[in-house]
């Protein structure tokens, strides 16, 4: 029988990839969208859950169980984006993009958790960002929920091992996705102490995601995972000088580190 995968945000970008990747390799795949729309356009099913509406979360767990008895896979993949100054950023949106990127991921966690215990065996993975492995400026915020998310990872996974489940992490660098439409931008005020640094980095972040790499390569990597005894907990999916980012952090001085980015983003 065919491993049964739910992903969360697969209405388009990397979870649209994911889905279609996996259902083109014989997958029984649900993917989530809070607002299914045009569900006979996609090569998958696509259901109703909303990661900050535990309710939706449980009726779409309980509808796939219905249906097919077992939930194999969970990719944890839906998400948001946010971009400002510390400063300038309300603190109600810091609050909003933790609930979605953090406690909304744990929220679907742990409501598969029980059925992959009853199984035996499951495999979740949690989507989170390169860009979680540092505090970049201007994308602090999101830098901390995805950071986040990778040490719950690595708790969780030790918890859940004696159950035969894995837990592991994909951290994507920059993709050719719709993702910089989705954020939220703190506005460029105009009487900011950030205003030209603010406004300078927007616009080069959205150059870094135009020019990014296809979703497919995430596909790959996930489909990797789901077919390995035992996955690693941390995958980096990027350019050689995103991944590499991560080595020099490891390795360089705090300040001589700090330093290469502020000149990287030209500060």
């Amino acid at each position: 029988m065919s491993k049964v995968v739910l992903i969360t945000g697969a209405s388009s970008g990397i979870g649209k990839s994911i889905a279609t990747f996996l259902s083109e390799k014989g997958y029984k795949v649900y993917g989530t969208s809070r607002n299914p729309k045009n569900t006979e356009n996609y090569p998958f099913e696509l259901i109703a859950l909303d990661v900050l509406k535990v309710d939706t979360i449980h009726k779409a767990v309980s509808l796939i169980l219905e249906k097919e008895g077992s939930l194999d896979v969970l990719v944890n993949n839906a998400g948001m984006g946010i971009t400002g100054p510390i400063e300038d950023t309300p603190i109600d949106e810091m609050r909003a993009v933790f609930n979605t990127n953090l406690f909304g991921a744990i929220d679907v966690i742990k409501a598969v958790l029980s059925q992959m215990r009853t199984q035996k065996s499951g495999t979740i993975i949690n989507v989170t960002s390169i860009a979680g492995y540092m505090g970049l400026p201007f994308r602090g915020l999101y830098s901390a929920t995805k950071g986040a998310l990778e040490i719950i990872t690595e708790a969780t996974s030790m918890e859940v091992k004696p159950f035969g489940i894995k837990v592991v992490n994909v951290a994507p660098g920059d993709f050719a996705t719709n993702i910089a439409a989705g954020r939220y931008h703190t506005p460029v005020f105009e009487h900011s102490a950030y205003k030209e640094n603010y406004q300078k980095n927007l616009d080069l972040m959205d150059t870094h995601v135009d020019g990014g790499m296809n979703p497919i390569e995430m596909a790959k990597v996930v489909f990797k995972i789901i077919n390995s005894k035992n996955p690693k907990i941390h995958y980096k999916v990027g350019g050689f000088m995103e991944k590499f980012s991560i080595v020099l952090k490891r390795i360089l001085p705090d300040r001589t580190y700090e330093k290469i980015l502020m000149n990287h983003y030209k500060l």
